[in-house]
């Protein structure tokens, strides 16, 4: 094979690789004024993300914001749906130049570097689903996913993030998130933030889990010990 060309395939199946290895949980971390470690987490699956901000070692919430993103000849894309430090940017579409690695994202604006956390693998549920019913005195109640209030659940393969927020108001109801895993039919949740009640950091939540016809049905007790039977579904691009 010439080399001119193999050059080209080379490269040609490292930008397709980059585009692919985007997805998964990225982190950053920094050292704030008072020297506490601040941790950045990012989920990206397919077609929607986002991102949270937060103390885990004083169990501090401090922000979060996400959406839907793209990936295209090194510039990321992302159009915002809930951002708590700005509502003013739900809606607008922002554009950062990056450098892509196998392990790194770099923003070259800021030089902020995100490092892999793992790339969607191995949980069973990675993926961006939209709560769409609940089982109430025995009884599937349904939920329209395409109204502008969502409850939107994002996971990597071993990190989520869920989030309810309203599109068309801009506001922002609230966000919790950590680690997960998944195995003979339990999930357990390990909370590393909660926006309200931070004090509910660091608890472990086990619940049952089953997917049905390409649903999560979720049920088991809530971080307040009320018995939950949820049903989500994967979000559409």
């Amino acid at each position: 094979m010439p080399r001119y060309l193999l050059l080209v395939l080379m490269t040609t199946h490292c930008l397709f690789l980059a585009a692919q290895d985007l997805k998964g949980a990225w982190q950053w971390t920094e050292t704030d004024d008072s020297g506490n470690t601040i941790t950045a987490v990012a989920i990206l699956a397919d077609g929607f993300q986002s991102a949270a901000k937060y103390d885990l070692n004083n169990k501090k919430f401090i922000s979060t914001n996400g959406g839907t993103w793209s990936y295209n000849d090194g510039v990321l894309t992302e159009t915002v749906e809930f951002d708590t430090r700005d509502s003013s940017r739900v809606g607008t579409t922002v554009n950062f130049e990056v450098d892509v690695s196998e392990n790194e994202i770099i923003i070259k604006e800021s030089g902020k570097k995100w490092t892999r956390i793992d790339d969607g693998t191995p949980g069973d549920l990675a993926g961006a689903w939209l709560i769409s019913g609940r089982k109430v005195d025995g009884e599937i109640r349904e939920r329209n996913t395409n109204r502008p209030r969502k409850t939107m659940k994002i996971l990597s393969g071993t990190r989520f993030q869920w989030i309810a927020y309203n599109t068309e108001t801009k506001s922002f109801m609230g966000t919790g998130g950590g680690t997960y895993t998944t195995a003979d039919g339990k999930y357990t949740e390990n909370i590393e933030f909660f926006s309200r009640d931070n004090s509910r950091a660091g608890a472990s939540l086990e619940f049952n889990y089953e997917l049905i016809d390409g649903k999560w049905h979720h049920s088991g007790k809530s971080s307040k010990g009320s018995p939950i039977y949820e049903i989500w579904s994967i979000r559409e691009q």
